[in-house]
């Protein structure tokens, strides 16, 4: 009998599969691979750091070279992560592209031992500092780059290393217009001359050793979704009652709100998350509570729909804003 193929499950067929049950491979990914290792060797570097499937994108210190998600390998898989995440990280060409780079980093800085020059340690940090579970960032700081979401060049010396490596990396970042004025500019410059001096002699080539292989893990897929969700609803932004009460009145027979936020929640989430970053799954817990207080107070609106919507988006960005600056972030391992 032959093997049916993914998208002939349904949702409930493939979350009892276990992940290394998947049979995938690379090739969706292929043309972000190879435009990663185009952009190495445009920079003179000749350095393909080796690629495997996982459950997420991660980088190990032993090896040289970084894991993917396993969810886009197939669309079938992409949209059962669309479905439990309600996103899909990495979903376009270039949103990957920009992940690709910043792994890249931490696989070129594996391969060569970078981090222990004294320039590395004296601009970014020590290495070897243990992970924190979470952090919290300066907004304002200008020491860091900013490339993927959170500040995340803030979490640990080591993603600052890479953070700053994708931003120089990148063909559009014009980094020394960008920068200019930063203290970051200064490590952006330590990372060109670095790799100017790598692109003259070779640096070891990635031998194909996986940490973490999809084939490896036998966790189901409900499982490893039950973990990141929790992950991501464990902590969300709360908003005020005087800030629900400046929207929303008891009285009266105007339109009721929770129906309302109910057909605008996939709109709001999408729309306040391309502002602010902040996962939709996050931000749909505080929709769900929102509707929530609605429901159980009766709700209505105090404006015209239309009128409502805008300021519903305002008041979640701003809320989210300040939920990100003073959150402490997880950090991925």
């Amino acid at each position: 009998m032959p093997r049916r193929d993914l998208s002939d499950f349904s949702d409930a067929e493939l979350l009892a599969l276990r992940l290394c049950d998947l049979r995938l491979s690379l090739r969706p990914l292929r043309p972000a691979i190879t435009q990663l290792y185009a952009e190495l060797r445009a920079q003179g570097l000749h350095f393909r750091p080796h690629v495997w499937l996982s459950h997420g994108f991660f980088a190990d210190d032993s090896l040289r070279g970084f894991a993917v998600p396993f969810y886009l390998a197939h669309p079938r898989l992409a949209a059962l992560e669309r479905r439990m995440m309600l996103d899909v990280e990495a979903s376009t060409h270039d949103w990957c592209l920009r992940i690709l780079r910043h792994e890249a980093g931490h696989a070129i800085d594996n391969a060569t031992r970078l981090h222990r020059r004294p320039g590395y340690r004296m601009l970014f940090g020590e290495f070897s500092k243990a992970y924190p579970d979470t952090y919290r960032p300066d907004v304002g700081s200008r020491n860091h780059v900013l490339h993927l979401d959170c500040w995340y060049a803030q979490s640990h010396p080591a993603e600052d290393f890479a953070e700053t490596f994708a931003v120089w990396l990148s063909p559009t970042s014009d980094w020394r217009r960008t920068y200019d004025g930063w203290p970051a500019l200064s490590k952006l410059h330590w990372v060109d001359a670095a790799m100017h001096d790598l692109s003259r002699r070779p640096i070891p080539t990635p031998t194909p050793r996986e940490h973490k292989p999809l084939h490896s893990l036998t966790l189901t897929l409900a499982e490893h979704y039950a973990q990141r969700i929790a992950t991501y609803q464990n902590d969300f932004p709360v908003i005020p009652r005087r800030d629900i009460n400046r929207l929303f009145v008891s009285t009266g027979r105007r339109t009721l709100a929770a129906p309302l936020l109910a057909r605008l929640k996939p709109q709001l989430r999408l729309n306040v998350n391309r502002w602010t970053g902040l996962p939709q799954l996050t931000l749909e817990k505080t929709l769900a509570d929102l509707m929530g207080e609605c429901r159980a107070r009766n709700l209505r609106l105090s404006r015209p729909p239309e009128q409502t919507k805008q300021d519903l988006v305002a008041l979640l960005t701003a809320h989210s804003q300040t939920f990100l600056a003073d959150a402490r972030h997880p950090i991925p391992l």
